[in-house]
């Protein structure tokens, strides 16, 4: 049953022609009221066939949103709150890419998605965590300046013979470093759980899981698994979502603190005054925008392969 609060937002798209995309990591009021939910691969893909919609909420963190409008120069792009931002994206400045490809002539740039547009602007072809393998193993190079995510990248790693040189170093997600071999404990509590973990977790995390996926990977794995009960490495948020939609089953967080404040502070009242006053808008320089949407655009044409 959604609140007055809920179907106010919901009256409000319909008058603006608006629609409300919301990362996996929203919370469950946000999540209800969403037209479209998903992890940063599915978003990307979403934003770029968005046709009808003059307005599109973006209720995630600032790279996200910068990839929308990266994505939909003609829409009117909003983010609730502009202090919704991702440390892990300001980790790789674009100053850091260009010095990066100085030292390492001919080599491929492939940048996480969790990235800032200028430093997208800087890269060959993007990748988030559920296609990083695949778009490392499409490219002709041997050598990949891949970033920001240190954990993804030693993930991508395992499953290539390319050289994977991470940069900057020690970037990260603060929330997936949050988890600890505690874990393994949960398994000796719940044996017949299935341990899912993000590719942003540490490297002795995932060695631990019996899944290493993306939040998209958990959604579709959670539902087409006959397992009945599911450890959950990666956000909260992420378990209020996988609970919802799978009523019969036992979705346990592996960490109840695991929390990305900044995706916290967009709230229904945000998503309210930001249809009303139609803000915060979202904007790229033209000019670093094309450069990204190239890099962006690449990355959708190889996952749809």
């Amino acid at each position: 049953m959604l609140n007055d609060l809920q179907k106010e937002i919901l009256q409000l798209k319909e008058e603006k022609n608006a629609i409300i995309l919301a990362h996996n990591y929203q919370t469950g009021d946000i999540q209800e009221i969403a037209d479209y939910m998903g992890d940063s691969l599915e978003l990307c893909i979403k934003a770029s066939e968005i046709e009808e919609s003059d307005i599109v909420v973006f209720c995630g963190v600032d790279f996200m949103a910068e990839t929308a409008a990266i994505l939909n120069p003609d829409k009117k792009i909003l983010i609730p709150d502009t202090k919704a931002e991702c440390p892990m994206a300001a980790m790789l400045p674009a100053d850091e890419v260009k010095k990066a490809k100085m030292r390492h002539p001919g080599a491929a740039v492939v940048l996480y998605v969790n990235t800032l547009a200028e430093a997208k602007a800087e890269a060959d072809i993007l990748c988030t965590s559920s296609n990083a393998v695949k778009i490392v193993e499409s490219l002709k190079e041997d050598t990949i300046l891949f970033g920001p995510d240190m954990n993804l990248a030693a993930y991508v790693s395992g499953f290539t013979d390319k050289e994977i040189i991470h940069i900057p170093e020690g970037g990260h997600c603060y929330v997936h470093k949050m988890f600890t071999g505690e874990i393994f404990f949960l398994r000796e509590k719940y044996p017949d759980a299935e341990i899912l973990v993000h590719p942003e977790c540490n490297p002795e995390i995932q060695e631990m899981a019996d899944y290493v996926l993306s939040t998209g990977g958990m959604v579709s794995h959670v539902k087409e698994s006959p397992k009945d009960t599911f450890i959950i490495g990666t956000e909260v948020d992420m378990v209020t979502r996988l609970r919802r939609e799978n009523p019969d089953k036992t979705i346990i967080p592996a960490l109840s603190e695991a929390i990305c404040e900044t995706m916290k502070l967009n709230t229904l009242e945000k998503i309210k005054n930001s249809l009303i006053n139609e803000e915060f808008i979202v904007k790229v320089d033209e000019e670093i925008a094309d450069k990204a949407r190239s890099a962006v655009e690449r990355m959708i044409e190889v996952s749809k392969r």
